[in-house]
């Protein structure tokens, strides 16, 4: 791949810029005269591409504004087009260019991973997939993954714990006892056993429940003609269960394949908003949707956009043999790309028939249906931003940023920092402080504290400030952000506290200005209060999530690490014998004594330190 980089005076000279392109395939990126890339475009050939911006006559609007802004032009050469592509992509995501059409990074797709253990584990997985284990999905959400092995767990009964409590186990735990687990870990089954159950539930992840059945069918009739007749109850309850699975499955075409249906859903009021559906199939089974709303997709047709998806969303990503797409696209180069990046056949259908059919009219309806719900939470969220511009007398109010602080009589204190903008929770923009070196409970210094942390940046001349401060307190809290904004220098900040109302009954709060204003009280059914409220309850949600995280931690590395006479050795023998430190915590002390090498006096020592 060979770099080349063309600075294009202000004053552009389209014809002799263009000259001097190659004509081989390529990357360009267009920049503005901020030097900030607005565009990344692909050629099959660099000069005739780049050369149709300034040749055509019949360019849409979107395109002629784009091209009013051009200030630079860099190239990068590349071996091939299917090459282009790839990093065209890749740099899409990394630049964010507001002219390219932009799918959100998701996090990594869920797995069911089944491990290459003796007694295998089934458990849930993000992350690279590793080859001494087995994964199947991916899933399109984790509440998909959790119901799957809670299913698992209730007809095979495999195990789900990690490794350092199963190996510690001296008696069965509760999932044994409910009959969601069968014992191995106290050899409650034979490993040839637990295999066969493993292979069960290969089987079914795979699609292959009537092969499943069958062979449970022959274990049951096995066991009866010996005369087990529990165990062959067991086996009665495991089919049970299987058929009850396979009558709630309402879309299974009896073929293990996967596959992935993408079809794109447009708003016809003009507004240009568009959603792209993901129904994931695996091993035959339809698991389930997920909807993307791109961003910059205004103008666009919806092939384009299922184009950009395509090269976007399998960056980095499994993908499945079989795409089915509902748009006419050009799937050649993208198929090939495909190909080269996972490394086995991919095939894209654009006319597909049957159950293939089935699924895209499906996923049609479900696009459709996130298209028209996320645009009726759009319209209310923007009825509630203007209620509040009007209120506060702020038309141009349209980010806000809330402050909450969290703690438990002043241990493991939490200041979050939840980001509202463009009529949504910015979640990938919420940030958490972990305070200390103040005084425990000391609330005000806590919220100088993040306040700093957060803007010191923007002193640096690195973001913009909000055009909000949400502050969840009173006067003094609100006294104690203005301190903060007047050390760092920061003048033209927005503040805004939030006052709990009498009996802290929601509806009754009390907007605090930091000017001496008088507090003003919302009517308790103004919009304008609602979107306050929810970002201020978001904002404390957030906060006490990390709290609690934070403190759950240093309560479970630290109470019998600080305990003199307990080390490394015998922290493992008693988080080993009662499966963590909350089975320790309810142990007697005739149960702690029973431990190795816990005498009698250390037993009551590590009794009293815990209680």
């Amino acid at each position: 791949m060979e770099e080349k980089t063309d600075l294009v005076p202000v004053t552009f000279d389209a014809k002799a810029f263009c000259a001097n392109l190659p004509l081989q395939p390529g990357v360009y990126r267009m920049l503005d005269k901020t030097g900030q890339v607005i565009y990344v475009g692909k050629a099959l050939a660099l000069r005739k591409r780049v050369s149709s911006y300034f040749q055509k006559s019949n360019l849409a609007p979107r395109t002629q504004l784009m091209v009013s802004h051009i200030a630079s032009i860099e190239t990068t050469v590349t071996r091939s087009e299917a090459e282009a592509l790839l990093l065209e992509n890749n740099l899409i995501k990394t630049l964010k260019p507001r002219y390219n059409i932009l799918f959100r990074d998701d996090k990594t797709y869920p797995y069911i991973i089944i491990s290459g253990h003796n007694f295998p584990r089934l458990g849930f997985y993000r992350g690279v997939l590793d080859k001494s284990h087995q994964f199947f999905g991916p899933f399109p959400n984790a509440g998909v993954v959790r119901e799957s092995i809670q299913l698992l767990q209730k007809v095979f009964r495999l195990r789900t714990c990690e490794d350092s409590v199963f190996s510690h186990r001296t008696r069965p735990c509760l999932l044994y006892q409910i009959k969601r687990c069968s014992g191995s870990c106290v050899n409650q089954i034979t490993q040839s056993a637990y295999r066969e159950d493993v292979r069960s539930a290969e089987l079914f992840l795979q699609g292959k429940q009537t092969e499943v059945v069958e062979s449970i069918q022959k274990k049951m009739q096995q066991a009866a003609e010996q005369m087990e007749y529990e165990q062959a109850a067991v086996f009665r309850d495991q089919i049970q269960s299987l058929r009850k699975i396979r009558e709630k499955q309402s879309v299974d075409s009896g073929q293990t394949l996967d596959a992935d249906i993408i079809v794109c859903a447009k708003a016809e009021d003009g507004s240009g908003k568009i959603c792209v559906n993901l129904a994931m199939v695996r091993g035959g089974r339809h698991l389930g949707d997920k909807s993307f709303f791109p961003q910059n997709a205004v103008g666009c047709n919806k092939a384009s956009v299922v184009e950009a998806f395509l090269a976007q969303h399998y960056l980095n990503r499994s993908v499945p043999h079989l795409i089915v797409v509902g748009e006419k696209i050009q799937r050649e180069l993208l198929q090939q790309l495909l190909v080269d990046q996972s490394g086995h056949k991919v095939f894209i259908n654009l006319k597909p028939i049957g159950d293939k059919r089935v699924w895209l009219n499906m996923a049609a309806e479900n696009a459709q249906l996130a298209l028209q719900q996320m645009m009726g939470r759009q319209a209310s969220q923007e009825e509630r931003l203007v209620a509040l511009q009007t209120a506060l007398n702020e038309t141009s109010l349209k980010r806000i940023e809330c402050f909450d602080i969290s703690h438990t009589l002043g241990e493991a204190t939490v200041a979050s920092c939840v980001v509202y903008d463009n009529f949504s929770m910015r979640n990938n923009e919420y940030r958490r402080f972990n305070i200390s070196g103040i005084t425990p409970g000391d609330d005000y210094a806590a919220l100088k504290d993040a306040l700093t942390r957060r803007y010191q940046k923007v002193v640096k001349g690195e973001g913009h400030l909000p055009d909000l401060i949400l502050i969840d307190g009173g006067k003094g809290q609100v006294n104690a952000a203005k301190e903060a904004l007047v050390e760092l220098g920061i003048s033209g900040a927005n503040l805004l506290g939030v006052a709990k109302g009498e009996g802290r009954k929601p509806g009754l709060e009390q907007l605090i200005f930091p000017t001496g204003k008088k507090a003003l009280q919302l009517p308790e059914n103004h919009a304008g209060l609602h979107l306050i409220q929810q970002i201020r309850d978001e904002a404390h949600r957030f906060a006490i999530q990390g709290h609690r995280g934070r403190r759950g931690k240093a309560r479970t590395t630290s109470t019998l690490e600080n305990i003199n006479g307990v080390g490394a050795k015998r922290r493992q023998e008693l988080l080993g014998r009662f499966g963590g430190l909350k089975g320790v915590l309810t142990a007697s002390i005739e149960e702690l004594q029973q431990t190795e090498g816990i005498s009698r006096q250390l037993a009551e020592k590590i009794y009293k330190e815990l209680h």
